[in-house]
């Protein structure tokens, strides 16, 4: 009987079973393949290296992106540095008000909600009553003294849930500020 790889697509998983002496007594059998399988293992750390690889394009791709948005409203902040220095998920650029012009992608991916719903909104929609007005009055002052700040808040997502979410605000700033960027991720 001759294996074929188009209808057999649990076959590389039990070829990456087999012992290379297992393997070399069937490959006679094996129509299409003239190399040993890739075992898991191998296969595993391919998969955390084209993770890293996608995570660093992403941000890469999310820093060019801010560094337009940098450009037209003429910010001197060390945004690459801001960048280098932050771990985040979801990453909201809002205008002087807390009107919020800009998310990514992690954003939806955090919060269930679309770009688009949160673009001219404050980002006290993800407050609710799970929220300590304690927090909210905190970053409100931390907010009023212009200055870089962490945090960390109850927010709740588009389903309704809850999650803890670490915050690390920045004025962003020409001559004085007029925007502020939030590097947001979800902490346990």
């Amino acid at each position: 009987m001759k294996y074929d790889l188009s209808e057999m697509y649990s076959l590389d998983i039990f070829l990456s079973s087999l012992s290379n002496e297992e393997y070399n007594k069937i490959k006679h059998e094996i129509k299409g393949r003239t190399t040993p399988p890739m075992s898991l293992l191998s296969w595993e750390f391919f998969m955390d290296g084209y993770y890293q690889r996608m995570t660093q394009s992403k941000k890469k791709s999310e820093l060019k992106q801010v560094l337009t948005l940098a450009e037209q409203f003429n910010w001197k902040n060390n945004l690459k540095l801001a960048f280098s220095e932050n771990d985040y998920e979801a990453l909201i650029i809002t205008d002087k008000n807390q009107k919020i012009i800009w998310v990514n992608e992690g954003f939806t991916s955090m919060t269930g909600y679309s770009k688009k719903y949160a673009l001219d909104k404050t980002p006290r929609f993800l407050q609710g009553k799970h929220t300590s007005l304690e927090t909210k009055q905190r970053i409100k002052t931390k907010i009023i003294l212009n200055e870089p700040f962490k945090d960390t808040i109850i927010n709740h997502r588009k389903d309704n849930t809850t999650y803890k979410c670490e915050v690390k605000i920045f004025p962003l700033y020409s001559k004085e500020t007029t925007h502020y960027i939030a590097f947001e991720k979800q902490v346990v």
